[in-house]
């Protein structure tokens, strides 16, 4: 139990700590309220304004615009990598919990891979063997590889581009606005000393021609002292705080002007950072293109059994009618036969390994240099390649072209 001293400095101790946070509170409202007046009285054009130079409104306009446009680019990037919105709301939830207990956030499935998964389990029920069950293991585990290419590519964008713009919008933006809060509260404090000088220059003018004992002077003044030394010793008090509160906000204003500078080197670093996602999402596409050219080369070896169905069906109409013209026959390209071009003929390094799929074609290795040209009538997607002594038709897109 307490005894009757300590209980009477425990309620002084709260008394003094209530009264601090009431006069606090008092202050605080009263310096609200007189911006709130001051505000008013500059829209009115009845109280001075300090106005920035054309530079410095310049900087601040630029960097508004920067940070409007970073968080709409930021924001719209999240879209684009996690495009469902419940899915982003609740990966942001999980990377804030794995961020603030300072762990690493596993990495989550991609809708690609787990609709692989989903085409392989009902390949095995429906038979791997079976024309279906074949092509759903083989479309489904492209559809794994491509959710692996993807998830790769939300990763290092996730890093090179998204990090850098959420480190400007939470650290370098909120020092800026912190700083012109400050600035602004430091114009409106030298604009109400200047408001000061104005009044007690007035009062003193107006004084010194017709001085009023009665009004004018304070009461703790000397009654014989005269009204136009007091508001002398007013105005010289008053332009002592204009003097300090003049040099407060000049160097405010620097240190704001040096940060408004710093955007420039903000756009370098994003410049640097949207080069590095436009390589992530082109080598994500890439990779994509190269992976579904794969699968419908498999697609193609395999039984179909719906186009055997299709062209079993097409038969008896064609023989019942007698009146249909039966198409031509193009004839099929003989890679043997063909021979170079005098002219046309171009360079090109291999850029990834590629097994031929019959005997018309060229395996290649990559990083190797051949010779490649065109024939007519040959696909666009297709050039014929030769090295050494072999020849056959080669992918353009596993090829860069370099003479």
């Amino acid at each position: 139990m307490l005894s009757l001293k300590e209980h009477q400095q425990v309620a002084a101790l709260l008394y003094n700590t209530m009264d601090f946070n009431v006069k606090k509170l008092a202050t605080g409202a009263g310096l609200f309220f007189t911006r709130a007046v001051q505000f008013t009285e500059e829209k009115l054009g009845q109280a001075e304004r300090t106005e920035l130079d054309a530079h410095f409104e310049n900087l601040m306009s630029r960097a508004d615009c920067t940070k409007n446009w970073t968080e709409k680019i930021y924001k719209q990037t999240e879209y684009l990598l996690q495009p469902n919105p419940i899915d982003h709301t609740g990966a942001r939830i999980e990377e804030f919990l794995y961020e603030k207990l300072d762990m690493k956030a596993p990495s989550r499935v991609t809708n690609a891979e787990l609709l692989g998964q989903y085409m392989e389990e009902a390949a095995k029920e429906f038979g791997p063997g079976t024309p279906y069950g074949s092509t759903l293991m083989k479309v489904g585990d492209c559809e794994r590889r491509l959710g692996a290419v993807e998830r790769e590519f939300i990763h290092t964008s996730a890093i090179s581009f998204l990090t850098p713009l959420r480190n400007f919008l939470e650290g370098d933006w909120r020092t800026i606005s912190r700083e012109r809060r400050l600035l602004e509260n430091l114009r409106l404090d030298l604009d109400a000393c200047k408001t000061r000088v104005k009044r007690a220059k007035a009062a003193e003018a107006k004084a010194a021609v017709a001085p009023d004992f009665q009004e004018t002077r304070p009461r703790n003044y000397v009654l014989s002292a005269s009204a136009s030394a007091l508001w002398t010793e007013e105005v010289e008090k008053a332009e002592q705080d204009l003097r300090l509160a003049q040099t407060e906000f000049d160097r405010q204003a620097e240190v704001t002007r040096l940060l408004l500078e710093g955007i420039s080197s903000t756009h370098v670093n994003h410049l640097r950072c949207l080069h590095e996602f436009v390589e992530a999402q082109a080598a994500y596409y890439k990779q994509g293109h190269l992976l579904m050219m794969e699968l419908q080369k498999e697609l193609g070896r395999l039984p179909n059994a719906f186009a055997l169905n299709s062209n079993h069906s097409a038969v008896a109409p064609a023989a019942a009618s007698e009146d249909v013209i039966s198409p031509v026959e193009t004839e099929t390209l003989k890679i043997e036969e063909v021979q170079a071009p005098a002219t046309g003929t171009r360079k090109a390094k291999v850029l990834y390994d590629y097994d031929a799929a019959d005997s018309s074609e060229l395996s290649l290795l990559a990083d190797e240099l051949i010779t490649v040209y065109t024939v007519p009538g040959m696909d666009s997607d297709w050039l014929v390649g030769e090295k050494g002594n072999q020849k056959g038709k080669v992918p353009v897109t596993y090829l860069e072209l370099l003479s």
